[in-house]
Protein backbone atom coordinates (compact mmCIF):
# COMPACT_ATOMS: atom_id res chain seq x y z
CA UNK A 1 0.00 0.00 0.00
CA UNK A 2 1.23 3.57 -0.39
CA UNK A 3 2.24 5.48 1.67
CA UNK A 4 3.20 9.12 2.51
CA UNK A 5 4.64 11.41 4.98
CA UNK A 6 2.15 14.37 5.85
CA UNK A 7 2.24 17.03 8.52
CA UNK A 8 -0.23 16.86 11.43
CA UNK A 9 -2.16 19.82 13.18
CA UNK A 10 0.74 20.33 16.06
CA UNK A 11 3.24 20.53 13.01
CA UNK A 12 4.82 17.15 13.84
CA UNK A 13 4.91 14.69 11.13
CA UNK A 14 3.36 11.11 10.82
CA UNK A 15 2.58 8.60 7.65
CA UNK A 16 -0.70 8.48 5.61
CA UNK A 17 -1.46 5.16 4.27
CA UNK A 18 -3.46 6.53 1.68
CA UNK A 19 -5.45 3.77 0.10
CA UNK A 20 -7.66 3.69 3.84
CA UNK A 21 -7.24 7.63 4.15
CA UNK A 22 -5.36 6.27 7.42
CA UNK A 23 -2.84 7.83 9.07
CA UNK A 24 -0.24 6.56 11.44
CA UNK A 25 -1.02 8.96 14.35
CA UNK A 26 -3.41 12.08 14.87
CA UNK A 27 -3.85 14.06 12.11
CA UNK A 28 -4.93 16.45 14.55
CA UNK A 29 -1.31 16.44 16.31
CA UNK A 30 0.62 13.30 16.54
CA UNK A 31 2.64 14.40 19.48
CA UNK A 32 -0.29 15.77 21.10
CA UNK A 33 -2.16 12.75 20.76
CA UNK A 34 0.83 10.89 22.08
CA UNK A 35 1.69 12.92 25.03
CA UNK A 36 -2.30 12.61 26.15
CA UNK A 37 -2.96 9.01 25.15
CA UNK A 38 0.07 7.20 26.09
CA UNK A 39 2.24 9.05 28.65
CA UNK A 40 -0.72 11.32 30.61
CA UNK A 41 -3.36 9.27 30.45
CA UNK A 42 -1.33 5.66 30.37
CA UNK A 43 2.67 5.71 32.21
CA UNK A 44 2.13 8.77 34.42
CA UNK A 45 -1.29 7.18 35.59
CA UNK A 46 0.46 4.13 36.23
CA UNK A 47 3.28 5.65 38.10
CA UNK A 48 0.77 7.95 40.37
CA UNK A 49 -1.97 5.27 40.58
CA UNK A 50 -0.10 2.27 41.40
CA UNK A 51 4.25 2.82 41.88
CA UNK A 52 4.33 5.77 43.67
CA UNK A 53 5.79 4.12 46.68
CA UNK A 54 8.48 2.59 44.49
CA UNK A 55 9.55 4.52 41.51
CA UNK A 56 13.03 2.89 40.86
CA UNK A 57 10.93 -0.42 40.45
CA UNK A 58 11.11 -1.11 36.74
CA UNK A 59 7.97 -0.41 34.49
CA UNK A 60 7.33 -2.64 31.69
CA UNK A 61 6.02 -1.11 28.79
CA UNK A 62 4.69 -2.82 25.54
CA UNK A 63 3.86 -0.65 22.95
CA UNK A 64 1.05 -2.32 20.01
CA UNK A 65 2.44 -0.61 16.66
CA UNK A 66 5.83 0.43 16.79
CA UNK A 67 5.22 2.92 13.68
CA UNK A 68 7.72 5.56 13.80
CA UNK A 69 8.66 5.23 17.11
CA UNK A 70 6.83 8.58 18.36
CA UNK A 71 5.70 7.05 21.87
CA UNK A 72 8.71 5.07 22.54
CA UNK A 73 10.68 8.55 22.27
CA UNK A 74 8.71 10.41 24.29
CA UNK A 75 8.93 7.50 27.00
CA UNK A 76 12.54 7.43 26.99
CA UNK A 77 12.42 11.42 27.61
CA UNK A 78 9.64 11.44 30.21
CA UNK A 79 11.59 8.62 31.82
CA UNK A 80 14.75 10.69 32.52
CA UNK A 81 12.86 13.33 33.35
CA UNK A 82 10.44 11.47 36.32
CA UNK A 83 13.95 9.28 37.03
CA UNK A 84 11.35 5.96 35.96
CA UNK A 85 13.61 2.40 34.51
CA UNK A 86 11.82 1.30 32.25
CA UNK A 87 11.85 -2.04 29.93
CA UNK A 88 10.26 -1.21 26.97
CA UNK A 89 8.85 -3.71 24.20
CA UNK A 90 7.31 -2.72 20.57
CA UNK A 91 5.71 -5.06 18.76
CA UNK A 92 5.62 -3.96 14.86
CA UNK A 93 4.45 -6.43 11.78
CA UNK A 94 5.75 -3.81 8.98
CA UNK A 95 8.74 -1.78 10.13
CA UNK A 96 8.59 1.51 8.20
CA UNK A 97 11.40 2.54 6.08
CA UNK A 98 14.35 3.78 6.63
CA UNK A 99 13.89 7.22 4.10
CA UNK A 100 10.29 7.55 6.06
CA UNK A 101 12.13 7.56 9.46
CA UNK A 102 14.41 10.49 8.15
CA UNK A 103 11.56 12.50 6.97
CA UNK A 104 9.95 12.89 10.51
CA UNK A 105 10.82 15.80 12.62
CA UNK A 106 10.02 14.66 16.30
CA UNK A 107 13.80 15.20 16.93
CA UNK A 108 13.22 18.72 16.01
CA UNK A 109 10.32 19.62 17.35
CA UNK A 110 10.79 17.27 21.23
CA UNK A 111 14.45 17.26 21.68
CA UNK A 112 17.60 18.05 19.75
CA UNK A 113 19.46 16.91 23.12
CA UNK A 114 17.72 13.54 22.41
CA UNK A 115 18.88 12.73 18.30
CA UNK A 116 21.37 9.75 19.37
CA UNK A 117 18.85 8.11 21.61
CA UNK A 118 16.17 8.47 18.87
CA UNK A 119 18.26 7.36 15.93
CA UNK A 120 19.22 4.44 18.26
CA UNK A 121 15.57 3.30 18.82
CA UNK A 122 15.14 3.07 15.09
CA UNK A 123 18.91 1.43 14.29
CA UNK A 124 18.89 -1.40 17.23
CA UNK A 125 18.51 -4.61 15.72
CA UNK A 126 15.50 -6.35 15.90
CA UNK A 127 14.59 -9.20 18.35
CA UNK A 128 17.58 -8.01 20.19
CA UNK A 129 17.10 -6.28 23.93
CA UNK A 130 19.56 -3.27 23.65
CA UNK A 131 20.33 -0.67 26.97
CA UNK A 132 19.55 2.91 24.80
CA UNK A 133 19.93 4.70 28.01
CA UNK A 134 21.01 3.80 31.82
CA UNK A 135 17.03 3.79 32.60
CA UNK A 136 15.47 2.61 29.41
CA UNK A 137 15.90 -1.04 28.17
CA UNK A 138 13.69 -1.60 24.81
CA UNK A 139 13.44 -4.27 22.52
CA UNK A 140 11.89 -4.54 18.90
CA UNK A 141 9.73 -7.19 18.03
CA UNK A 142 8.50 -8.32 14.40
CA UNK A 143 5.38 -10.32 14.67
CA UNK A 144 1.46 -9.65 14.27
CA UNK A 145 -0.50 -9.08 17.82
CA UNK A 146 -2.13 -12.22 17.38
CA UNK A 147 0.68 -14.14 18.06
CA UNK A 148 1.95 -12.53 21.08
CA UNK A 149 2.43 -15.15 24.36
CA UNK A 150 3.39 -13.40 27.24
CA UNK A 151 1.46 -13.91 30.75
CA UNK A 152 1.43 -11.12 33.33
CA UNK A 153 4.50 -9.30 32.28
CA UNK A 154 3.81 -5.60 31.87
CA UNK A 155 2.56 -3.11 33.65
CA UNK A 156 0.84 -0.77 30.95
CA UNK A 157 0.51 -1.13 27.17
CA UNK A 158 0.28 1.49 24.47
CA UNK A 159 -2.31 -0.22 22.13
CA UNK A 160 -1.46 2.26 18.89
CA UNK A 161 -3.22 -0.17 16.10
CA UNK A 162 -4.72 1.01 13.26
CA UNK A 163 -8.15 1.99 13.69
CA UNK A 164 -11.20 -0.62 14.03
CA UNK A 165 -12.34 1.14 10.69
CA UNK A 166 -9.98 -0.34 8.63
CA UNK A 167 -8.82 -3.19 10.90
CA UNK A 168 -11.23 -4.21 13.03
CA UNK A 169 -9.71 -7.60 13.42
CA UNK A 170 -7.08 -6.16 15.55
CA UNK A 171 -9.78 -4.95 18.40
CA UNK A 172 -11.89 -8.50 18.71
CA UNK A 173 -12.30 -9.82 21.61
CA UNK A 174 -9.34 -12.61 20.36
CA UNK A 175 -7.01 -9.94 20.67
CA UNK A 176 -8.02 -7.91 23.93
CA UNK A 177 -7.83 -11.33 25.36
CA UNK A 178 -4.13 -11.50 24.36
CA UNK A 179 -3.66 -7.90 25.84
CA UNK A 180 -5.28 -9.00 29.41
CA UNK A 181 -3.01 -11.83 29.28
CA UNK A 182 0.11 -9.98 29.02
CA UNK A 183 -0.50 -7.68 31.45
CA UNK A 184 0.55 -8.07 35.41
CA UNK A 185 -2.62 -7.29 37.76
CA UNK A 186 -3.38 -3.44 38.02
CA UNK A 187 -2.19 -3.28 34.68
CA UNK A 188 -2.98 -0.86 32.26
CA UNK A 189 -3.85 -0.44 28.72
CA UNK A 190 -4.12 3.06 26.83
CA UNK A 191 -5.32 3.84 23.36
CA UNK A 192 -7.15 6.21 21.11
CA UNK A 193 -10.16 4.71 19.73
CA UNK A 194 -13.66 4.45 22.24
CA UNK A 195 -15.71 3.25 20.12
CA UNK A 196 -18.88 1.17 21.59
CA UNK A 197 -17.75 -2.48 19.88
CA UNK A 198 -14.03 -1.70 21.64
CA UNK A 199 -15.23 -1.00 25.00
CA UNK A 200 -17.54 -4.04 24.56
CA UNK A 201 -14.56 -6.06 23.59
CA UNK A 202 -12.73 -5.30 26.39
CA UNK A 203 -15.38 -5.56 29.54
CA UNK A 204 -16.02 -9.17 27.95
CA UNK A 205 -12.42 -10.02 28.50
CA UNK A 206 -12.39 -8.79 31.87
CA UNK A 207 -11.04 -5.44 31.83
CA UNK A 208 -12.48 -2.44 33.58
CA UNK A 209 -13.13 0.22 31.03
CA UNK A 210 -12.68 3.88 31.66
CA UNK A 211 -13.74 6.46 29.04
CA UNK A 212 -11.46 10.08 29.33
CA UNK A 213 -11.32 13.06 27.44
CA UNK A 214 -9.38 12.48 24.28
CA UNK A 215 -6.64 14.30 22.91
CA UNK A 216 -7.30 17.74 20.92
CA UNK A 217 -10.17 17.17 18.31
CA UNK A 218 -11.04 14.14 19.79
CA UNK A 219 -13.93 13.87 22.03
CA UNK A 220 -13.18 10.38 23.73
CA UNK A 221 -10.43 7.80 24.43
CA UNK A 222 -10.08 5.03 26.52
CA UNK A 223 -8.15 3.34 29.49
CA UNK A 224 -8.65 -0.29 30.53
CA UNK A 225 -7.29 -1.63 33.81
CA UNK A 226 -6.66 -5.30 34.61
CA UNK A 227 -7.76 -5.50 38.35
Amino acid sequence: MKRKIITTADGSKTIQIEDWNEQYHSKHGAINEANHVYLKNGLLFFCSEFASESFQQTINVLEIGFGTGLNAFLTLIEAEKQNLNINYVGVEAYPISSKEIEALNYVELISTAHKADFDKLHTSPWETQVKIKENFQFKKEIKFFEDITTISEFDVIYFDAFGPRVQPNLWDESIFKIMYNALKPNGILTTYSAQGSVKRAMRAVGFEVQRLDGPPNKRHMVRAIKR
